[in-house]
């Protein structure tokens, strides 16, 4: 799905009074909320005439490396978090056969429709919270998760166990997302260097700006509620639920929102994005 700056911890919620269920219809509403603003004027426009095109494409020269390097042609995909589906599309362009596409919100899904019939694809586009899947899911040879996915999940553990029960045997997972440290700070603050939040911090923090993405003050919308994962949670989450760790990468680039860019080239550089490739062991049990 995507990304949103959180509100301070003095507004974060305790787990202990609200449930991972109240979290994820709170997080559907927040995203269909905001669907419409991701599907009006001229980028909109030239996206889907980007999609009819041969070759389309919108993943960046480290995914497509990391991609281009696993050898996936003529393989199954499944996008979990697939938001309006450009990226799960962008997979056609490998040889990679782009067969499912996951997400909670009807809103962007509708987008994601109409951009796989651009692209002439038949891809399934399931309406789904990840923690309560339909039993006919099926099984893929890849599982991509790209940039917000894990930060709106209220229980790690259980969304990689349910991640690796999509992947086939020796099939490939494949993170690109935000570096958890990057949380810290905050780029409105008057001191956009120190750190504003915990790295530690477990509490989910409300999101209730309208979700985008062009930097853009859209108002208030629904209120979600947004996780920092430390990377040794992740990385353990990842590998408990079968899955061997085959390399993680961090970054000093952004992939955030144009109001991170300042925290980008500097000399004392700090990891804003990371990738993780890891690979389903053929011996895990209960997966």
């Amino acid at each position: 799905m995507g990304y949103r700056k959180i509100n301070p911890l003095s507004k974060a919620r305790s787990m202990a009074s609200i449930t991972r269920t109240e979290i994820t219809a709170a997080n559907r509403a927040a995203w269909n909320a905001s669907a419409h603003l991701h599907a009006e004027g001229e980028p909109w426009e030239e996206l889907l005439e980007s999609a009819a095109r041969p070759g389309f494409s919108v993943l960046d020269p480290v995914l497509t490396a990391i991609l281009d390097g696993l050898g996936l042609k003529g393989k199954s995909a499944v996008q979990i978090g697939c938001n309006n589906a450009r990226e799960l599309i962008s997979l056609a362009s490998f040889g990679i056969r782009p067969e499912m596409g996951i997400d909670q919100s009807s809103g962007f899904l509708a987008q994601a429709r109409q951009l796989a019939d651009a692209a002439g694809l038949d891809v399934r586009l399931l309406e789904a919270d990840i923690y309560d899947l339909p039993s006919d899911v099926g099984r893929f040879d890849l599982a991509l998760i790209t940039i917000g996915v894990l930060n709106w999940m209220p229980d790690l553990p259980e969304f990689f166990r349910v991640t690796s029960g999509m992947l086939a045997p020796g099939g490939r997972l494949v993170i690109y997302e935000t570096h958890p440290f990057l949380e810290v700070f905050d780029p409105a603050s008057p001191t956009p260097f120190e750190p504003a939040f915990s790295y530690f911090e477990r509490s989910p923090q409300e999101v209730t700006e309208a979700i985008a993405y062009d930097g853009k003050d859209h108002g208030e919308g629904e209120t979600g509620y947004w996780f920092i994962h430390p990377l040794g949670e992740i990385v353990t989450a990842c590998a408990q639920a079968g899955l061997g760790i085959v390399e993680l990468k961090e970054y000093g680039h952004t992939i955030r929102e144009p109001e991170y860019d300042l925290y980008e080239g500097r000399v004392a550089q700090i990891p804003m994005s990371y990738s993780l490739v890891a690979q389903k062991l053929t011996s895990a049990k209960g997966c």
